[in-house]
């Protein structure tokens, strides 16, 4: 789950002459997310925290696909992408439940069931991709990006009963961002790699047990622990191919991916 994609998702100005058009598509997962958090509010009950992070969330979203889209030509939706789109308005959902915990009695089961219904739409909206034939780059980025915030919403309300070290799930990858930012070697392109799906899975796993708290507490931090590990590894290993490709020099360039791939098979 980790990778540079600030360029992506916060273009600047001068790449970006398009982004200021809206297109359909993205508005409808700002209407999905208004009709979540009125059926919330209606059954739950929200209060004015959980209807402000959801809509504020779903804002900064939608605002952000505006620009992904223009940036990379793309003029509609995948059916993946709408896949993504649902999870985007779930992740919503539960991050205006977990706002709202904060000062109230949380909904724990229905929370629960949001999260577990958007990590089953992550195998879905993929599925979907490949058997369609219509996975890009943009679609990749917007699943990451949705996985990620799952995965701080998740870790904010686990950190409530478990402990803040939990907070280590959801702000490594924005951690991996905000290092970017100052060591512009960070920023490169890494090559795919499907393990940081599985270690992002086995995250979002470890953490719905943790919220859930069906498991003994023993064996919670247990699969905290671990998971806790497979994302250090997973992070530690993109921190030190970056490392090792950094330019170091005016004749040399951070490698594609594509020519690491065509090295590697010779």
């Amino acid at each position: 789950m980790t990778g540079s994609y600030v360029s992506e998702w916060w273009p600047s100005r001068a790449h970006d002459e398009r982004w200021g058009v809206v297109r359909n598509d993205p508005m409808t997962g700002l209407a999905a997310q208004v009709v979540l958090l009125a059926v919330l509010a209606a059954t739950v009950g929200l209060g004015l925290a959980g209807w402000v992070t959801g809509l504020a969330y779903a804002l900064i979203t939608v605002v952000q696909l505006q620009r992904g889209l223009s940036r990379s030509g793309i003029t509609a939706f995948g059916p993946a992408d709408w896949v993504t789109l649902t999870r985007m308005a779930l992740v919503g959902g539960a991050a205006a439940l977990t706002a709202d915990a904060f000062l109230r009695t949380a909904p724990v089961g229905v929370l629960v069931s949001i999260a577990v219904v958007a990590l089953l739409l992550d195998w879905v909206d993929g599925q979907v991709a490949r058997r369609t034939g219509t996975a890009s780059e943009f679609g990749a980025r917007f699943d990451m990006e949705v996985d990620s915030f799952l995965l701080l919403v998740l870790s904010v309300f686990a950190a409530r009963t478990v402990g803040a070290w939990v907070l280590v799930f959801g702000g490594m990858r924005y951690a991996f961002l905000a290092a970017g930012w100052v060591l512009p070697w960070m920023r490169a392109q890494l090559p795919p790699r499907y393990w940081r799906k599985v270690v992002a899975t086995t995250e979002g796993v470890a953490l719905v047990l943790a919220v859930a708290n069906l498991l003994p507490r023993p064996l919670t931090l247990l699969a905290l622990v671990a998971a806790t590990c497979l994302l250090v590894e997973s992070f530690g290993r993109d921190v030190l191919w970056l490392w090792h490709n950094r330019p170091s020099g005016p004749q040399r360039r951070v490698q594609n991916p594509a020519e690491v791939g065509r090295r590697d098979r010779g």
